[in-house]
C-alpha cells in the first residue's frame, strides 16, 4: 500500500507516492535521490525539508560548504552532510556566532575522524563569508 505524501525538499514542492513503513531516510536517499542525507528522523508529511544537496546554488557552492572545502573540514565525510546542516541552521539563527558560541553548539555533532579544529574554523569562515566579509 502507498500514500501519497507532499513536503517542500530543498525549496521545491515534493510529491511521492510511499510505503507509510518506510523510513524517511529511504524515502529520501533511494526515491529522490539526495543521497547525502543520512539517519535522522521520520517525520515530513507537510514539512520543510533540507539536505545537503540542497544547500548549492547550481554549481556554486553555499558559504558554509565552501568553507568545509577550504579548511578542510572533514576526513571520512561520513559527518559532513550532519555537521554542515547542523552548522547552517545553527548559524541562520546566529548569523554573528562567536567562536565559543560555535564550540558550543557543535559540541553534541560527533566526527569520529577528529576533525572537529577545522569544523569550527570553517564556520567561523562562514559567519564572515555570510556577512560578506572574509576570514
Amino acid at each position: 500500500m502507498t500514500t501519497a505524501i507532499s513536503f517542500t525538499l530543498n525549496g521545491k514542492p515534493t510529491r511521492l507516492l510511499v510505503d507509510p513503513s518506510r523510513p524517511l531516510l529511504w524515502v529520501l536517499r533511494d526515491d529522490a535521490g539526495m543521497t547525502g542525507t543520512k539517519y535522522g528522523c521520520g517525520e515530513v508529511a507537510g514539512k520543510k525539508v533540507m539536505t545537503i544537496e540542497g544547500l548549492a546554488t547550481g554549481a556554486r557552492l553555499h558559504p558554509i560548504q565552501q568553507a568545509f572545502v577550504d579548511h578542510g573540514a572533514f576526513q571520512c565525510g561520513y559527518c559532513t552532510p550532519g555537521m554542515i546542516l547542523g552548522a547552517y541552521a545553527f548559524l541562520r539563527k546566529n548569523p554573528k556566532a562567536t567562536r565559543a558560541e560555535i564550540i558550543s553548539h557543535m559540541d553534541s555533532h560527533l566526527c569520529r575522524c577528529g576533525a572537529h579544529v577545522r569544523i569550527v574554523s570553517a564556520m567561523e569562515s562562514a559567519v564572515a563569508a555570510m556577512r560578506g566579509g572574509t576570514r
